[in-house]
């Protein structure tokens, strides 16, 4: 019994070393190398190789915490640019020497930063160096961010020549983009603006959704006629949507 025991606790007492030494890492050796169980570096390629080396579509943080979606020099240009805005001279110059170095992805990465940080004026002006590019293509996600940033921001005679110049180049903007720039005009006090941008999304390929309209009816309560025709319109394309009525003298107020 007594060698039975004996054997016992001295297996258990070797396992513990083995436990103990495979978490133990990283070990020094003399020569100041570091030394890794075969056990862990088996495990660290197993989790590089699980780790999606791509974007997959999901959504992810700002630019400023994904490190790896904008470089060192589109960086430098932020800051440059945001620097000399107030100074027209120096802002020209450092365009030349420094923003028509940068690469497409770079251009872009500093114009969706531009527009994150509410500066639309140099966002704008991002946009017009990026359509004098030998690479442009008309692209209806970048005229809808540069849109609905313009929107929010109350620069509606800007969004609406961006609007201009998408619609030149045979493009379509999606429900979000229509509901912000239509919320936008009614904000700015310009109701005929939004029904013009109402008309054009009636003329959209895409499928109409339910949100503009609502947008617009919302806004278009202190004008009781133009509601009645967005209305009838969305009664129409919609048979089974409710549309809720206010009462009666809260049409005509502002």
């Amino acid at each position: 019994m007594a060698i039975r025991s004996f054997w016992r606790s001295r297996t258990r007492f070797m396992i513990s070393l083995t436990t103990m030494r495979d978490f133990v890492v990283p070990i020094m050796t003399d020569s100041s190398t570091l030394i890794i169980p075969q056990n862990s570096i088996n495990e660290i390629n197993q989790i590089n190789s699980s780790v999606r080396c791509y974007h997959d579509g999901r959504p992810r943080g700002p630019l400023w915490r994904g490190k790896k979606l904008i470089g060192k020099e589109a960086l430098f240009v932020i800051l440059g640019i945001k620097r000399f805005k107030d100074d027209e001279d120096k802002l020209g110059k450092f365009i030349k020497t420094h923003v028509l170095r940068l690469l497409k992805m770079d251009m872009i990465a500093v114009l969706t930063e531009l527009e994150r940080q509410e500066e639309v004026g140099l966002a704008l002006k991002m946009f017009r160096i990026i359509q004098k590019q030998d690479w442009y293509k008309p692209d209806v996600y970048l005229y809808k961010d540069l849109i609905i940033a313009l929107a929010k921001n109350k620069k509606m005679e800007d969004a609406i020549q961006v609007w201009e110049s998408m619609r030149q180049e045979g493009l379509f903007p999606d429900c979000q983009t229509y509901g912000e720039v239509i919320r936008g005009f009614l904000r700015y006090g310009s109701p005929e603006d939004a029904m013009n941008i109402y008309e054009d999304m009636k003329n959209s390929p895409e499928p109409p959704e339910e949100l503009p309209f609502r947008i617009l009816m919302k806004g278009l309560l202190p004008h009781p006629l133009l509601r009645n025709k967005v209305k009838q319109d969305f009664e129409e394309i919609f048979p089974d949507r409710h549309v809720y009525d206010p009462p009666e003298e809260i049409f005509g107020m502002r």
